[in-house]
């Protein structure tokens, strides 16, 4: 069901005239009912006048700022009031606050297992705001609660879909290094969802991200592996660069090694610099060669 814009005009005007009509019908009722031949008519005209502000009451409302009123007729959608104000709309209608304001959804921290089958715990909030009155009464039951389990559903769905981490160099999104592009995600995942609620989702962002406590030291000793690893590939790849420019540089200034000494040369500098504790020198006085 679609919202629709309701027959509703200011009501100063229907205030003042039940006001009115109220004092007069029950000024007659009493004026006439006490004298010993009050007339039938009149009373009744007073009676009438008193029903008519009964129902002139019952047709005001008051629709505060970011607030909305849908208005039923026994069980039919008449429309929605979405300005601000003191209304009158038709009489012996039920009218029902729905808020517009931009509201947060916090979920709780969820037990998930991510991509590579890893317990992981995660959180989201959603800012949310309601777009279509009549989806968000009619077609749900109760959309707050709606957007509560749906935020849930998609938070799961969504850290089951990637990694928690990517321990190697190709382009692969994870949940802890692409937040940005999952909360993207999120959003147009569970706008998908609510859509038939009639709201709009305005942001989605990861609160919480982190391992289930019964693999966490695990995957912290990994991470620690693989980032000693990574640290000893780029110190081996520059030890090997330097060495074969110490090399170049000697031949360059016309000292030849052989075989044997320029082996012991690349030992001795891969030794020095690769090593994490600094090296110790060992002078030798006398020679290899007899």
């Amino acid at each position: 069901m679609n919202e629709k814009k309701a027959w509703y005009v200011s009501g100063y005007m229907a205030l003042l005239f039940a006001v009115v009509a109220a004092g007069g019908g029950i000024f007659l009722i009493i004026f006439e009912a006490s004298k010993d031949n009050g007339s039938a008519i009149l009373i009744g005209a007073g009676v009438l006048l008193t029903v008519l502000s009964a129902l002139c009451l019952s047709s005001l409302m008051i629709v505060q700022p970011n607030q909305a009123k849908v208005v039923t007729f026994f069980g039919t959608y008449m429309g929605s009031v979405l300005e601000s104000g003191l209304w009158m709309v038709l009489p012996l209608t039920t009218k029902t606050n729905i808020s517009l304001k931009v509201r947060n959804f916090n979920s709780q921290t969820l037990k998930v297992n991510d991509a590579e089958g890893n317990p992981v715990e995660i959180g989201a909030v959603v800012v949310f705001k309601v777009m279509d009155t009549a989806r968000a009464s009619f077609d749900v039951d109760n959309y707050e609660r709606f957007v509560e389990i749906q935020s849930e559903t998609a938070v799961r769905h969504i850290a089951a879909q990637y990694p928690y981490d990517i321990f190697s160099d190709n382009d692969a999104l994870s949940l802890r290094g692409n937040a940005d592009e999952v909360a993207s995600e999120l959003n147009r995942e569970l706008q998908n969802r609510l859509a038939v609620a009639g709201v709009k989702v305005l942001e989605t962002r990861l609160t919480h991200l982190a391992y289930a406590q019964e693999i966490a030291s695990a995957m912290l000793q990994r991470q620690q592996a693989i980032a000693i690893v990574a640290a000893r590939s780029k110190i081996v790849e520059g030890a090997v660069g330097m060495v074969d420019m110490a090399l170049r540089q000697l031949e360059a200034n016309g000292i030849t090694l052989d075989d044997e000494r320029r082996a012991a040369m690349v030992n001795n500098l891969m030794v020095s610099i690769v090593s994490d504790r600094a090296a110790t020198p060992v002078i030798n006085t006398g020679t290899l060669y007899g």
